[in-house]
C-alpha cells in the first residue's frame, strides 16, 4: 500500500476460527505469528468452519469466489494465531478512515457453508449474498442484509442506533432487534421462527404465501397491531413474537 502523510491510525480485528483447520499459514502450534501479510485468500476448511469479525469501523459481507475468506486490500493486513483462532488485524497506517483508499466499510468475502458472526460500532453492517449462518450486531448504524442466510441456520441481526432490514432471507429462526429504529423482515424461506423487537420504531415482518399458521404475539403501546398471517391451529415449532414501544406492528404472508 502507498504510504502517506502521518494521520490518525484506524485499526480493524478480524477473528477467525475455524474448525477444523486448514489455513493459509504453515505454523499451526499454540504460539502467535504475526506481520503484514500480502493480500489474498485465507483458505477455508469448507462448511462447518466459523468466521467471527470485529472492527470499530462498518463492514461488507459478500459471498467468496471460491472456499476462501478474503479481505478487503485496501487495508493492511497483519495475521497473527492462538490454536485455532486466527487474528486478522486491518489497518489503514497512515490514514484517516473514510479518506480515499482507506475505506470506512472494508468487504470481508466469504464462502458458502459457514457460519458468521459480525461485530461493528461506528457503522453500518452490509450483507448480500452470502449462503451462511449469520449472527451481526453494531452499535452506531443500520444492518441490511439481503438474500443471504440459510434456512437451516440461524439469523441475528442487531444494532441499538439504526434500524434492522432484511429482504430475501432465508433462515430456520429470525432474531431481530434494535433499539431506535425499524425493523423490516422480509423471509424467502419458511421460518419456524421470527422474534423482532424495537423500542422506537415499526415492526414489519412477511413470511412466504405458503407459509403454515404461526403463534403470534404482536403488541405495541403506542401504535397499531395487525396480524395477516394464519393463526389457527398453530403448532408449537412455529411462532412469532414481534413487540415495539411506539410504533406499528404487522405479520403478513406475500
Amino acid at each position: 500500500m502507498k504510504a502517506m502523510p502521518t494521520r490518525r491510525l484506524t485499526r480493524l480485528m478480524v477473528v477467525l476460527a475455524l474448525l477444523p483447520l486448514a489455513g493459509a499459514c504453515s505454523d499451526d502450534g499454540g504460539g502467535e505469528s504475526g506481520g503484514p501479510q500480502a493480500a489474498g485468500a485465507f483458505r477455508a476448511a469448507g462448511s462447518g468452519d466459523h468466521v467471527v469479525i470485529a472492527t470499530d469501523n462498518g463492514l461488507r459481507l459478500r459471498p467468496a469466489d471460491g472456499r476462501g475468506v478474503t479481505v478487503d486490500d485496501r487495508v493492511d493486513q497483519h495475521w497473527s494465531h492462538r490454536g485455532k483462532v486466527w487474528t486478522l488485524d486491518l489497518s489503514c497506517a497512515d490514514r484517516t478512515a473514510g479518506d480515499e483508499g482507506c475505506p470506512r466499510m472494508p468487504y470481508v468475502e466469504i464462502p458458502d457453508g459457514v457460519s458468521v458472526t459480525a461485530t461493528a460500532r461506528n457503522a453500518g453492517v452490509d450483507v448480500a449474498g452470502v449462503g451462511a449462518a449469520l449472527d451481526i450486531t453494531t452499535v452506531n448504524g443500520d444492518v441490511t442484509v439481503t438474500r443471504s442466510g440459510r434456512d437451516d441456520a440461524d439469523v441475528r441481526l442487531s444494532t441499538r442506533n439504526g434500524s434492522v432490514r432484511a429482504t430475501s432471507v432465508a433462515a430456520e429462526r429470525v432474531h431481530a432487534a434494535t433499539t431506535n429504529g425499524d425493523v423490516v423482515v422480509g423471509c424467502a424461506a419458511v421460518p419456524s421462527g421470527v422474534s423482532a423487537a424495537t423500542v422506537n420504531g415499526s415492526v414489519d415482518v412477511t413470511v412466504p404465501h405458503d407459509s403454515p399458521a404461526y403463534r403470534v404475539t404482536a403488541s405495541t403501546d403506542n401504535g397499531r397491531a395487525t396480524v395477516g398471517v394464519p393463526a389457527q391451529r398453530a403448532d408449537r415449532n412455529h411462532t412469532m413474537t414481534l413487540t415495539t414501544v411506539n410504533g406499528d406492528v404487522d405479520a403478513r404472508r406475500d
